[in-house]
Order: C-alpha cells, then structure tokens, then sequence
C-alpha cells in the first residue's frame, strides 16, 4: 500500500502533524521506535519560558535562525487554539504564561497548560499546601520551603502514608472513589483557611479529570497537580488524547519499529525502510514527514569521532561548532544546543547550500536546528506549533 504521508516519530510534534493531515482525509501512517517524549515530559504546552512579557510578543524578538521565527505569531497561535480544540481541559494562550510549581519548588512559566495544574499559578500569590504521598521523587517539605521563599506565597508540606507501588500504580488507585473519600478525610482535618492543595502528579490516567473534579469538591478549594520526575502520567495521558483521534480519523499507528534508511530517487523520498524483530519492509508514500527529535531521542547521534548524523535520511545538520561535545557542566549554555536539521519556508530540510535535498520530505519539532527547548522553555510549543504548520503546508503541497 502507498499512503498519502509517513510521519517518523510518535511525539508530539508526530502527533500533531499526524492527526492534522488525518483529519483532512490523508492516508496516514505513524512509525516509531518509541512513544517519544510525551511520556517523560510534563504535559504543559512551554511556548517560551518568559515571565516578564507576553509569549507572543517575545515571539517577535527572536533570531531569524530560530524555527520560530519561520512562522508569523498568528500561526503558533492557531496551532495551540487547533490543539486546545482536540485536547479537552487545557488552558491559556499566547497573551501570558502560568507560573507553576515544580517538584523542586522551582517557577516554570508554561504557556498552556492542563486545567488540573492550573490552580498551581504562582502569579497572584496566595496559600498552597502540598501533599506527599510516598513517592521517592516527591518531597513536599522541600518544595514548599523553597516556594516559601517567594513574595507573597506562603507554603507548607504534607506527608500521607500510602501503600503502592510507584506512580502508575497509584494513578490507578486514585480512580477508586474509596482512596479520594480517605485521603479527603484526612486531609480535611489539616487544610487551614484559603489553601490551595497541590498533589503529585499522579491524579488518575484514564479518568483524571473526572478525579481531579472529584477531589476539588470533597476538599472544597482548588487541587492541583505537580509534575514529577519521569514517568509523567499527564504525558501519558496526552498521549492517548493525540493518538487517539487519529486512529478514529484513518490513521495508523506502529510503535516498536525502527526506521533505518531511505530510498530515494530523483530529489524525492520513495519510501522509507522499517526494521522490527530481524525484518525488514518498506512504507511508501507521496510525502514523508521527519518529527524523531534530537540526541536525546536518538533522531541525531554523535559519534566517537565527533560526526553529528541525523539518523533517517542522513540529512546534513546545521549549527554544530568545529569540536562538538558536551560540557560537564549540566546548566551551562551546550555547544549542541541548537544542532539541528536546517528547513527552508516550507520546512523542508535543505543542504549546505540552502536548498531542498528532497522536495517530498518535511520536518518539525526537536529535529529542527536553531533552537534550545530546554534552556529556553519551547519544547512542546514547538512541536504543536512546526507539526501544525508543516502539516499545513505538506497539506496544500498534495
């Protein structure tokens, strides 16, 4: 079978791409060694990771090279209304980013976000307590004395014993309405006036809206979420609701293939070659979309010898210093930060030369060079926002 598109990567930048082309009635494929970053990240949508103006306005002060910068503000803000139609229970926009609570107690400004990690917003101060509830990578004490230290916010931790497995486990338990009646219970003999009840991550996977709701009207007061340490339940639960809808619009989904090489012809992608248990086959199609991300998700590799290679279609990489390499220290700006495939306007990838090396072959997301997503708070904003518009345009190309 030839399909309209194959998109390589199941992320969130796949996903979006993916389901956009589905919906308008493309033959989609989606194929992927893994689940991607959904499953590691918080579920947020960090469009830039600015707290002293707007996202959209600091949007238009970045440099041409930035991915961003290929795309009018106007665009990123359709991308996010698009996803926020498609993915029920997020809010926000381009006009001001949320200031949530990490698990360290640290700020992250997110641009949209999950309704039940809403009522964590540090911007107009106010009361939190926050709630352990056994988990290792979890310890509310800690969390609570260093929002403390923030103006206007007052914090404190507490601790609940529960039995469970990890997080999963316990995500699970919380869909039980017999956990939420005793851990209400308990709680309700320790919430002091006005505080706002922050809970680990873990609030239920299926049916997490359902037991957030639950829990805000037994405690009588806003209940939040704090993203954790990986696995991320509420990227688990982004997954399904992008995987989801493009499997009822036509789309196939394959996770556990590897996608190993191209065939090509004439300037064009004819297929690509995917690799699964000691086989081999081919996926053709009219157009093949690029979304494996960066090193950290293998879609670009360094080798012993220094070479940077993008994995699929060997497609030369942009922005790589003469050595590269990674300094040991975590925080410091990384000569690889922005190594990345380089695209024309129309996002596909081009060579040395500027040009297109195959004009049916598209990328967006991390794969795409010029930007930091972690440094400067873009990850998932980038991925709607480049899988949206290059699915957009691949679209119109068809």
């Amino acid at each position: 079978m030839t399909y309209d598109t194959v998109v390589i990567g199941a992320g969130l930048a796949g996903l979006t791409a993916a389901l956009r082309l589905a919906e308008e009635g493309r033959q989609v494929i989606l194929v992927a060694k893994g689940v991607g970053s959904t499953h590691l990240a918080p579920a947020t949508i960090d469009v830039l990771a600015v707290d002293d103006k707007s996202p959209a306005e600091a949007l238009s002060k970045l440099p041409s090279e930035h991915p961003y910068a290929r795309l009018p503000v106007e665009v990123v803000a359709a991308s996010i209304e698009w996803f926020k139609a498609r993915v029920a229970g997020y809010r926000g926009g381009l006009h001001e980013n949320f200031l949530l609570p990490t698990a360290v107690g640290a700020v992250k400004p997110s641009a949209v976000v999950p309704e039940s990690m809403a009522g964590g917003d540090l911007r107009g101060g106010g009361r939190f307590v926050f709630v352990g509830l056994g988990l290792k990578d979890f310890y509310p004490a800690y969390l609570a004395e260093n929002l403390d230290q923030l103006a206007d916010v007052s914090a404190r931790g507490i601790e609940l014993t529960l039995s469970h497995e990890g997080s999963l486990d316990l995500a699970r338990r919380f869909e039980q309405a017999d956990l939420r009646e005793v851990i209400a219970r308990q709680l309700n003999a320790q919430l002091e006036p006005d505080e706002r009840v922050g809970f680990p991550a873990v609030l239920g996977l299926r049916h997490a809206a359902e037991v957030w709701r639950d829990l805000e009207e037994r405690l009588e007061r806003p209940v939040f979420e704090v993203a954790t340490l990986p696995p991320s339940l509420p990227g688990m639960r982004l997954y399904e609701a992008m995987s989801e809808p493009l499997r009822k619009a036509g789309g196939r989904v394959i996770i556990g293939p590897t996608v190993v090489a191209a065939e090509t012809s004439n300037g064009r992608v004819e297929g690509v070659v995917v690799e699964q248990a000691a086989r081999s086959t081919t996926l053709r199609a009219r157009s093949f979309m690029l979304a494996t991300g960066g090193f950290a998700s293998g879609g670009l590799q360094l080798d012993s010898r220094g070479r940077i290679r993008e994995t699929v279609f060997d497609l030369p990489v942009a922005g790589a210093p003469d050595r590269p390499r990674f300094l040991p220290t975590y925080l410091e700006e990384q000569p690889l930060d922005r190594v990345g495939v380089a695209v024309d306007e129309q996002f596909r990838p081009t060579d040395v030369d500027g040009n297109p090396r195959y004009e049916n072959l598209y990328a967006a997301g991390a794969t795409l060079a010029g930007a930091a997503p972690w440094r400067e708070g873009s990850g998932n904003g980038l991925s709607v926002a480049t899988g949206y518009a290059a699915a957009t345009i691949l679209e119109g190309a068809q």
